[in-house]
């Protein structure tokens, strides 16, 4: 197999487990908010939490993007 096809379908599948860890991340913050909300009976947490986590999620994101682009 030709040594530059292999390189791009294994940039794709990085890329594509990058999507999925951001999704994740992000859905998994916004469970521990609500959890945390309900558990401390407050109401800012989960927006809070989803928000770190999404910043956490693009940071990750960036930093994937540079790795596979090296």
């Amino acid at each position: 197999m030709d040594k530059n096809k292999k390189d791009g379908g294994n940039r794709w599948i990085a890329l594509s487990g990058i999507g999925i860890q951001m999704g994740l991340t992000i859905f998994l913050g916004n469970l521990l908010g609500k959890w945390l909300d309900t558990t401390f009976n407050k109401s800012f947490l989960e927006p809070t939490i989803t928000i770190l986590a999404i910043f956490i999620s693009i940071y990750s994101v960036i930093k994937g993007v540079n790795k596979i682009n090296k």
